[in-house]
């Protein structure tokens, strides 16, 4: 499409009115952005023409990759044919009935009853109103904390910045009050001497503790994601997922996984939380890879017996969004999840993921690299000053912005988080691009590690 104005045009046009989410404005403001202007399979192209390897998967999302023709035309098929309509009361589509059937189809034991919305953080901040709703139905009212942790990523509206917790906060305001944090799952950063066993029983015994302090009659729900996303890629220790639902089943406590990221084969399955981590949740939260980013879309799937109590005669369902069940992004969703089953991409990602894994563990290897951690397509660059002891490097030295950069440089986009530098491709990479992402990645941290040792940072 053709928009009538350069890149340059655009360039400044963003720096001077554009509010970016989750940026330096500051920066943005002073040194502009890059302009994005195309893509096509697992690449992206600037307005400058210079093309990337995509790896971060536009945010978690673009699954199937770009330029999926069927995606774009059932979207603008449904388009033409209804392009929108409310599903409030009781009105509904056809895209969004569909997909809701699909999903229930798909999703884990008794989670049979979908409500849409348009990103994650919608998706969690919906299962915790539905979960309050629930005990305020039941003559529970007081049933409101809810168990999260630190480092966790939930979204960003005022209930789900306080699911996320302080880390993410930085001076904004968020319900607080309703959120008590855990430790995060942190198997590398657990205090010295301490093992990986030892540290799961502390994570269990803290948890436990804290149900028994707030009285588990004022706790209605935990919430965690399979493996923390933003919060650095984190990977719980083995077995931790099965003894943070037996808590939550030994107190009567709701599970809601949080698999914004892990569902729809980041993970190598539709769904991470009962195939690869063995847990029924009572609730997951989608979105992201729901749609492969085509549309804005999500998914909060919830079970039969939180939908049995919320759908009683005695009252309505006072929840909702003007784009709740939107059909374009519904049959964008209905499209990719049909993408995603005839190529198996599903198996294909529990074969080329481990690959990723392996490729990118290389980069150990180097001073600056502490840890590479993750499983499959979900994956994240711990760098340090100091391999022995941990330590990071000063803040100023920004190492992840300068690796990113230096990535970007020699044609590959990877996400920096202060210290940290994630990848989330989509997961269509074949094992020779894989090869190259690794190749690319090693070349960006030596050039970094040189300009840091110069500097006297390193």
């Amino acid at each position: 499409m053709n928009y009538q104005y350069s890149g340059h045009e655009a360039w400044e046009q963003d720096r001077q009115h554009l509010i970016h989410p989750f940026s330096s404005l500051a920066v943005n403001k002073e040194e502009g952005c890059t302009v994005m202007a195309g893509a096509d399979g697992v690449h992206v192209s600037d307005a400058e023409g210079n093309r990337f390897y995509d790896g971060i998967g536009g945010l978690w999302c673009v699954n199937v990759g770009y330029g999926r023709t069927e995606i774009i035309d059932a979207i603008a098929q449904q388009l033409r044919e209804l392009p929108f309509y409310s599903a409030f009361n009781n009105l509904t589509n056809k895209p969004a009935s569909a997909l809701a059937a699909k999903l229930a189809q798909l999703a884990p034991g008794p989670l049979n009853h979908v409500f849409f919305g348009t990103g994650g953080s919608i998706a969690n901040d919906s299962a915790v109103r539905m979960v309050h709703h629930y005990f305020n139905r039941i003559g529970k009212p007081y049933r409101k904390k809810i168990l999260s942790r630190q480092n966790a990523y939930h979204g960003s509206t005022h209930l789900t910045i306080a699911l996320t917790g302080p880390v993410y906060q930085h001076g904004w305001d968020g319900a607080t009050d309703l959120v008590h944090y855990l430790s995060a799952p942190h198997s590398y950063r657990r205090p010295e001497g301490v093992s990986e066993e030892g540290f799961l029983d502390f994570l269990i015994q803290e948890m436990e503790e804290a149900i028994l302090k707030l009285g588990p009659d004022n706790v209605a729900a935990f919430i965690a994601e399979p493996i923390m996303g933003a919060g650095g890629v984190i990977v719980p220790p083995e077995g931790y997922h099965k003894r943070t639902w037996d808590l939550c089943q030994k107190y009567g406590l709701f599970y809601i996984s949080d698999e914004v990221v892990t569902a729809f084969g980041r993970l190598g399955h539709m769904f991470a939380s009962y195939d690869k981590f063995g847990i029924q949740p009572d609730i997951i939260c989608t979105a992201k890879g729901i749609s492969s980013g085509y549309q804005p879309l999500s998914a909060t799937i919830v079970s039969d017996e939180i939908f049995d109590v919320i759908s009683r005669p005695d009252g309505a369902f006072y929840h909702g969004f003007t784009y709740s069940c939107h059909p374009a992004a519904c049959a964008a969703g209905l499209k990719n999840i049909e993408i995603l089953e005839r190529e198996g991409i599903c198996e294909r990602v529990r074969k080329t993921g481990p690959i990723f894994q392996r490729t990118l563990k290389k980069l150990e290897e180097l001073d600056l690299v502490g840890e590479v951690r993750g499983s499959h397509f979900m994956m994240c660059i711990e760098n340090v000053a100091n391999k022995a002891t941990k330590q990071l490097l000063p803040a100023e030295a920004n190492v992840g912005k300068r690796i990113a950069q230096n990535c970007q440089k020699r044609g590959l986009i990877v996400r920096p988080l202060g210290h940290l530098n994630i990848m989330s491709p989509p997961l269509i990479l074949n094992e020779a691009q894989i090869e190259e992402i690794g190749d690319i990645t090693h070349k960006a941290i030596v050039a970094t590690m040189d300009d840091l040792t110069r500097e006297g940072l390193l």
